[in-house]
């Protein structure tokens, strides 16, 4: 029985001793492909990435790296440089080439040592930092080419720092496996990427012919999630932007950003949002202000706040949350919403937990795409939200016309009724009629006579009122021409003058008729055709287009004075001979002394000038004073 359990204790503490050493890969040309894990790969910290590769190389330090305690080793502290070792026991030569592959295409820098043939290492430089130009082999994933031609067991290194946390997954494949295996991945990115293309096609169209934005924000939606998938997957790297490594180490945050905003967006439009909860439609634009300004923040200021990318849980959270509240109030659209936000949701808690460290979740193929899947789902649940929105609006407009059709039904009948109701009254009222319509007959023959006595007497009336109009005519044109000679030829008062000039149309109108009382000639071209101009009474030359206001070229162009007082101000001043002072004029005008002085200065000049012109003028003929 002792031997027995030390036998038990032996094999156990072997065991537990040889897991301890790092496990080497044996390499044979049976081998089609081989993941690294746990105790297959060896890593080291260097928390200030200084340590060189001769220095990490020595025994010294081989000590200190230890076997990986995850399936999949990540790069958790970004400011750190790790150092992973793996080994492969190459039995013998093999005839089928063979290649490194790291599968994590947003690692920014990988520096690779490779065992040479005879000794010593090859240097070696990855990363999406770097021009694509610049892979040896064309792919999205990073492939390093390993050289068969040595039996025995070589050890590789490999320095890998990254902006944000990265999965080393490290993958020996036959390049055989390693084409067919590519050429599969790249078939089905293709239809991933195809099905976002016919989606958002297809919901353009719809755009175009309902004008309706709930459409122009899926399409930008669907295209957002391609963009963001083409970022992190290494396709756009690979085909959009090869040549630009510093966009492609943000171009996911800006298609992360976009995904989040255009959610909000559509589901805005898409289950009424503003209309049915209007404190969320507050919250939801709130929300895309913050998102906005926290990217400009991070990337004006301080670009290693790009890699937060679950801060993109709280938009797609508010929108998944909003269609849930939707629902419950009862509207039915709401429903494929909601399912297609749990299966993202899904996908997002699952790459959440095994950054978290859940390596347990990290189980292949499946949950790195994950979240592509989760987006597939949701895409076509979405897809069915719309359609279902239509179809309950078609749903809804069909009743509507069938209710409306039993309405018209109602209405035609109640109608035919109300017409036989209304033939009865309409023959009873005939009837009624057609007795007071004899009353009547006779009725306007005694007032036909009547009106023809009216005609008679109003046809003398109006000849009577001509003739008044006639003698009323002259009567006025008498007593206006008595006013004007009264006011030529003898000292009147301003109330007086007004009466000939009340207000500036009247003045105006007497400039016009004093101005051109010979025709018109323009006084840019000599033209003497016009056209009323934008001005009162002013004209424009029909051939260069001067126009002529009525003060131009006169002694009041440019005068701020009221147009009617600057009339009396020229009769005083001429009928006084220039005699008056300012002041008086001041006081007869009620215009400051200053502007009487310098308008009656203006216009004792002007008589100086025309001194032997007035000789010849009546006595009053101020007029003479006012054309330039």
């Amino acid at each position: 029985m002792r031997v027995r359990l030390f036998l038990l204790f032996f094999v156990l503490f072997f065991r537990l001793g040889g897991a301890q050493a790092q496990q080497p890969v044996v390499l044979t040309d049976q081998l089609q492909e081989h993941i690294f894990s746990f105790g297959q790969i060896e890593q080291y910290e260097d928390p200030g990435g200084k340590l060189s590769f001769e220095q990490i190389s020595t025994p010294a330090w081989s000590a200190k790296f230890s076997a990986s305690k995850k399936s999949t080793p990540q790069t958790l502290h970004l400011q750190s440089a790790y150092w992973f070792r793996i080994r492969i026991d190459q039995k013998e030569v093999t005839k089928n080439p063979y290649l490194l592959e790291f599968f994590d295409q947003t690692i920014d820098d990988i520096e690779v040592w490779a065992p040479k043939n005879g000794g010593g290492y090859t240097h070696i430089q990855l990363g999406d930092k770097h021009d694509f130009a610049s892979r040896s082999i064309r792919h999205k994933n990073f492939e390093v080419r390993l050289d068969n031609t040595q039996a025995g067991v070589h050890t590789w290194y490999f320095r890998v720092r990254s902006a944000q946390i990265a999965d080393v997954i490290v993958v020996l494949r036959s390049v055989d496996y390693f084409i067919g295996y590519a050429l599969n991945e790249y078939f089905y990115f293709g239809i991933f990427y195809g099905m976002i293309v016919v989606f958002s096609f297809y919901n353009l169209i719809m755009f175009i012919a309902i004008r309706q934005k709930q459409y122009l924000y899926y399409v930008l939606y669907n295209l957002s999630v391609g963009l963001y998938e083409m970022s992190t997957d290494g396709i756009a790297y690979h085909y959009l932007w090869p040549s630009w490594p510093e966009w492609n180490q943000i171009a996911y945050a800006f298609a992360l950003y976009a995904v989040g905003v255009f959610a909000l967006l559509f589901t805005r439009q898409l289950l009424y949002v503003k209309a049915k909860a209007p404190l969320l439609n507050k919250l939801i634009l709130v929300i895309i202000g913050l998102r906005t300004a926290f990217l400009l923040y991070a990337y004006f200021f301080d670009r290693a706040l790009l890699n937060y990318k679950f801060i993109e849980a709280i938009p797609l959270a508010t929108a998944f949350f909003t269609g849930v509240y939707i629902y419950r109030r009862g509207y039915q659209p709401a429903r494929f919403f909601v399912l297609g936000y749990s299966f993202l949701f899904l996908g997002f808690l699952l790459k959440f937990l095994i950054m978290l460290g859940f390596s347990s979740l990290n189980f292949g193929v499946v949950s790195y795409y994950s979240l592509s899947f989760c987006f597939v789902l949701e895409m076509i649940f979405l897809s069915l939200a719309i359609g279902d929105k239509v179809r309950l609006l078609k749903k809804k407009k069909d009743k509507t016309q069938q209710k409306m059709f039993r309405q018209m039904t109602i209405n035609a009948r109640l109608k035919d009724t109300l017409n036989t109701e209304l033939e009865k009254k309409v023959e009873e009222r005939t009837r009624e009629v057609y007795h007071k319509s004899l009353i009547i007959e006779k009725k306007n023959e005694e007032l036909e006579r009547a009106n023809l006595l009216l005609q008679q007497q109003a046809e003398e009336i109006s000849r009577m009122n001509v003739l008044l109009e006639q003698d009323n005519f002259e009567l006025q044109h008498s007593v206006e021409k008595v006013t004007r000679d009264r006011v030529m030829s003898a000292d009147v008062d301003f109330e007086e003058f007004s009466r000939i000039y009340p207000d500036k149309d009247s003045c105006y109108d007497f400039l016009a008729r004093l101005k051109w009382q010979h025709g018109y000639a323009c006084k840019k071209c000599g033209n003497d055709h016009y056209y009323p101009g934008h001005i009162s009474l002013s004209r424009r030359c029909s051939k260069c287009g001067y126009e002529e206001s009525v003060t131009s070229y006169t002694i009041f162009h440019n005068t701020r004075i009221p147009i009617n007082k600057a009339f009396y101000m020229i009769y005083l001043v001429y009928s006084t001979k220039g005699k008056i002072s300012s002041h008086k004029l001041s006081e007869l005008l009620t215009i400051r002394q200053s502007t009487c002085w310098t308008f009656g200065t203006r216009i004792k000049k002007v008589m100086d000038e025309r001194r032997r012109e007035l000789k010849k003028a009546g006595r009053n003929d101020w007029s003479q004073l006012v054309l330039e």
